[in-house]
C-alpha cells in the first residue's frame, strides 16, 4: 500500500469501485505536498448536467490526502446538490479516492487461501475465526475463504444473544447438542452435519474502507449471490445481513472488525434442516421458520436442496468455482500451528461457561 507523505509528489495514482448492480467509478489523482491534485473522476455512470463532473473534480482538488472516504463523499455531495447522479453515489467516489491513495484495497489486491478441511468439532471453526485473524495480522496469510465442515450437532449463538432466551436446555440435552457462543453478532445457527452451508471470509478491513456496514455486507456477499444464481437460486441481498430468494430467506451473514485491521465475515445458508428439532431446541425457532417461508413445523427448512435439486457437496464445489473465477485463489489448509491455537481456544474460551454465559 502507498504511504502519503507531505512535501512529496506522488503521480498517476488510480482507484476504482464497481457498484453492485450499478456502474464503475474511477479516480485518477496526483498528490502534491499532501494535497489532491489533477483529480479526474470517470466511469460508465450517468451525470446530469454534463458540467457537473467538473464540479466533482473541483470539489476534490486540494483536499488533504489523509481525508476519510466520508469527507471526500461529503465534498462531492455538496458539489452535486443540483445534479442528478445515476448508477453511482458520492460515497462511492470517496471509496475510489481512498483506493487510489492506497488507504483502501480491492478484491484483486488479495490472494485468498481457500480452505475446505475435513469435518471437525464445530467449536473449532468458531475458534479458528479468531485464530485466522491473527494469522492475517501477522502477515502469514493475505486473506482466506474457509468452508466449514463439522462432525457433531451444535447451536452457535451470536456474541450478544441471551442463552436462556435462545436455548431450551432440556431439548438441547435430549438431542445431544451443545451450545457455543461465537465472536460475531447476529442470530443462532442450528447446525447438524450436512444441514447448512457455512463459510468464513477473513480479509483486511481495508477491503471495506469507507463503506457503511450495510454496504459492506452487500459488497462481501456479491460473489455468493452470483454463486447461488449459478446453481439456479434467484438470490438477492436483503439489508442488513440476509440472503433470500423469491421463495423466502436462505441465510444470513455476520461480521466483526478487529483493532488489528482485520475482519471476519461469515455466512450460513440453510441446506436441509430438521425443522421440528430446531423448533424444539431454539426458543425463537418458530420466528426463524416464518422468515424462511416455512409454515409447518413438520416440514424441513430446505431452500437450497429443494431449489437446486443438487447435493450439498456439488453446491459447495460450484461456489468455490465461482469464487475462483472472480478472485485470485490458491488451495490451502490450516497449519498445525493454527489448529493447535484453535484447540487451546476451544478449551480456554469457547467451552468455558464464563464466555458462553456472558449474556445469561
Amino acid at each position: 500500500m502507498k504511504t502519503i507523505i507531505s512535501a512529496v509528489k506522488l503521480w498517476g495514482m488510480r482507484g476504482e469501485y464497481k457498484v453492485a448492480g450499478g456502474k464503475l467509478v474511477a479516480v485518477d489523482v496526483d498528490v502534491i505536498d499532501g494535497k489532491l491534485a489533477n483529480v479526474s473522476v470517470s466511469g460508465d455512470f450517468f451525470l446530469e448536467p454534463d458540467e457537473a463532473i467538473d464540479d466533482v473534480n473541483a470539489a476534490l482538488e486540494g483536499m488533504s490526502a489523509e481525508s476519510t472516504a466520508e469527507e471526500y463523499a461529503a465534498a462531492v455531495e455538496q458539489a452535486t446538490q443540483n445534479a442528478t447522479l445515476i448508477g453511482f453515489t458520492p460515497d462511492v467516489v470517496g471509496i475510489a479516492v481512498r483506493r487510489a491513495l492506497g488507504h483502501a484495497i480491492a478484491w484483486h489486491d488479495l490472494t485468498f487461501d481457500v480452505i475446505h478441511h475435513e469435518p471437525m468439532k464445530p467449536a473449532m471453526h468458531v475458534a479458528l475465526d479468531q485464530v485466522m485473524i491473527d494469522s492475517l495480522a501477522e502477515g502469514k496469510r493475505e486473506a482466506a475463504l474457509v468452508i466449514w465442515e463439522w462432525d457433531s450437532p451444535l447451536v452457535v449463538i451470536g456474541s450478544f444473544q441471551s442463552v436462556k432466551n435462545e436455548i431450551d436446555f432440556e431439548a438441547l440435552e435430549r438431542h445431544n447438542m451443545q451450545v457455543v457462543r461465537r465472536i460475531t453478532g447476529g442470530g443462532a445457527m442450528f447446525m447438524e452435519a450436512g444441514n447448512c452451508i457455512t463459510y468464513s471470509l477473513l480479509v483486511p478491513t481495508a477491503l471495506v474502507e469507507g463503506m457503511s456496514f450495510e454496504r459492506s455486507y452487500a459488497y462481501l456477499d456479491e460473489w455468493v449471490i452470483a454463486a447461488l444464481k449459478k446453481v439456479g437460486v434467484n438470490a438477492t441481498y436483503i439489508p442488513l445481513n440476509d440472503i433470500a430468494s423469491d421463495k423466502g430467506k436462505i441465510g444470513g451473514a455476520a461480521q466483526k472488525r478487529f483493532s488489528n485491521g482485520m475482519m471476519v465475515h461469515h455466512v450460513t445458508m440453510s441446506y436441509d434442516i430438521d425443522a421440528d428439532k430446531m423448533l424444539d431446541v431454539l426458543r425463537i425457532g418458530r420466528e426463524k421458520l416464518s422468515d424462511k417461508g416455512t409454515k409447518s413445523a413438520n416440514k424441513r427448512v430446505d431452500p437450497m436442496r429443494s431449489q437446486t435439486g443438487m447435493a450439498r457437496e456439488a453446491i459447495i464445489e460450484s461456489f468455490l468455482e465461482t469464487f475462483a473465477e472472480r478472485y485470485d485463489t490458491r488451495k490451502s489448509d490450516f497449519t498445525a500451528e493454527e489448529l493447535a491455537a484453535a484447540e487451546k481456544l476451544v478449551e480456554e474460551k469457547f467451552h468455558n461457561d464464563e464466555w458462553t454465559f456472558k449474556v445469561p
